[in-house]
């Protein structure tokens, strides 16, 4: 048995760790069988034995039996004990909020002064009476929502348009829409993940339509917005009718002069969107790459943006450093994803795209990254395959992995836009095997006013996964915003939001009931509360399989 001291505040680690239910173990990389040590901020030694750092699911708080002072959170230096000092709250908005640049000004909001309730975590209790409220005989609430239109039953759902527009020459971008136009009608624009298009985003066509003006666009290079000629041309080396030659001839075409998939590129291209298709500032809402894409144009356009909703989005892009940010390390790549591509690249790419390409993969990337497996992503898996046999499609993917990073890192996209007070709202699918809920609470804990909402069962995708759940919350938060904070978030009733919230929403698809259950982090977020629970939980879990 191994021995490790850990010195510190345990709320300084980046932990993974999220109160109320199972989660990815912040000790999972650590062998089994270890003895770990933690020094308290009250500097008494606390032992604890980790058995095994993974264990069944568990929807439940648990309380960690150690030798805390008995003043329990009172001689812990955090937030909790600051909340103990309250038992009732009465407070309001802030007076002024600045939307973005349209000077808008939020009026002072009071709220009910609050009690307690069930599934939230209040500022009188300890964690210890939080642990007994979430035992596994005490009931989450549930919130029955909507389900999606049924045509087949009636029911009334936006109709949607498809689109083309043409930014630059040979430059033709796909785009779908619904909804008003009407001046009332906030429009709402929906970004793609890599490798997938507007199409994506059916479910929110559909359905936020009936209320909003709602657009999703396909990147430049991927979807529909492929280029319907070659970027470059060649000298007669290559066998005409090898389509999967395109980017790879001897010179580049005039329209492709200085053409690279880059994520810059695609923030570029939004900006143009909004500007002369869309004409108005826009809810911005960004699934993975379309999240760092999200992120990166409001942090460069604030004037243009509403709000900002991350759905499971990617804190990185690109392998290769960007010649703006790294000049002189950039010149040791001299290949950015520009055509034509070189090509002592061909070979391996290629290797690697029929690997890609290959149906089974599609297939078992489906699976990989849907958590609910009873979801139909046969429309989803078609149109992938569809997007892969396009001639265009093996350069543009080599384009894509050559490009470099963006001019804006993701931290300092959020640094913007926190300095701009452009809103923002995370929803993460908790069984991402991708991008792990950690990346969204690390966004939550640089901005701790930010409402988080973490959705399990719900994988990379939960946008299309569980639709009705994220189509509520971003309707719940939309009209929050809209209403200058007088309409709650969605799950908090007339309560503060600065604690956490758990419920259970149930909705009926294909004449089935279905539940979910979602997470709301307040502003009073803590690190050190999360890794509490989590470890508590592992140990209540232990005990009950010793017994």
């Amino acid at each position: 048995m191994t021995n490790i001291i850990v010195v510190g505040f345990v709320d300084s680690l980046n932990s993974h760790a999220i109160s109320g239910h199972q989660s990815q173990s912040p000790l999972s990389n650590f062998p089994p069988y270890l003895h770990i040590h933690f020094l308290t901020p009250a500097y008494k030694l606390v032992s604890m034995e980790i058995i095994s750092s993974h264990s069944t699911p568990c929807y439940h708080l648990a309380t960690l039996r150690h030798n805390f002072p008995e003043k329990t959170l009172d001689s812990l230096p955090s937030k909790f004990s600051r909340r103990r000092k309250h038992k009732f709250l009465h407070t309001s908005l802030p007076s002024t909020f600045r939307l973005n640049n349209y000077k808008t000004v939020r009026k002072s909001t009071p709220l009910n002064t609050i009690k307690g309730a069930e599934g939230v975590i209040n500022g009188d209790e300890t964690l210890e009476n939080v642990t007994k409220r979430r035992q596994p005989n005490v009931s989450i609430p549930k919130v029955v929502i909507p389900g999606l239109p049924d045509d087949s039953k009636g029911d009334v759902s936006a109709p949607v348009r498809s689109g083309e527009w043409e930014w630059k020459p040979k430059f033709r971008i796909h785009y779908e829409r619904s909804g008003s136009r009407n001046l009332d009608s906030p429009q709402i624009l929906f970004l793609p993940g890599f490798g997938v298009g507007s199409f994506h985003y059916e479910k929110q066509l559909k359905d936020l339509g009936k209320d909003y003006g709602v657009w999703a666009m396909d990147f430049l290079g991927q979807g529909m917005s492929l280029p319907c000629e070659d970027p470059t041309q060649s000298n007669g080396d290559l066998e005409i009718g090898k389509n999967f030659m395109w980017g790879f001839g001897d010179e580049t075409e005039p329209w492709a002069d200085d053409l690279v998939y880059s994520i810059d590129l695609w923030q570029e291209q939004v900006r143009y969107f909004i500007e002369e298709v869309i004409k108005e500032p826009v809810y911005i809402v960004g699934n993975s790459l379309g999240g760092y894409v999200a992120l990166y144009f409001a942090a460069c356009n604030p004037n243009l943006v509403k709000g900002v909703t991350l759905l499971n989005a990617t804190p990185f892009w690109g392998f290769f450093p960007n010649p703006i940010r790294s000049p002189k390390l950039s010149q040791l790549f001299p290949s950015t994803g520009t055509f034509p591509l070189p090509p002592r690249v061909k070979k391996i790419i290629e290797i690697v795209w029929e690997k890609i390409r290959d149906p089974r993969t599609i297939g078992e990337i489906l699976k990989q990254v849907y958590a609910d497996h009873s979801t139909n992503v046969d429309k989803v898996f078609s149109r992938i395959l569809e997007i892969t046999e396009h001639p265009a499609a093996l350069a543009s993917f080599a384009s894509i992995m050559l490009a470099p990073q963006g001019e804006v890192s993701f931290g300092e996209a959020l640094s913007r836009c926190k300095i701009h007070g452009i809103p923002i709202c995370l929803m993460y699918g908790k069984e991402d095997p991708w991008v792990r809920p950690i990346w969204g609470l690390q966004v939550k804990r640089q901005l701790p006013d930010a409402p988080y909402y973490q959705i399990s069962p719900a994988g990379h995708c939960p946008h299309d996964e569980v639709p009705e759940v994220v189509n509520y919350l971003l309707r719940g938060w939309i009209k929050n915003l809209e209403s200058q904070g007088f309409i709650a978030l969605p799950l908090l009733d007339d309560e503060s939001g600065r604690y956490d919230v758990a419920k259970d929403l149930e909705y009926v698809r294909d004449g089935t009931k279905k539940s979910v259950r979602v997470w709301f982090y307040g502003s009073e977020f803590s690190m050190w509360s999360k890794f509490s629970s989590f470890v508590n939980t592992q140990i209540q879990d232990l005990s009950f399989k010793l017994r």
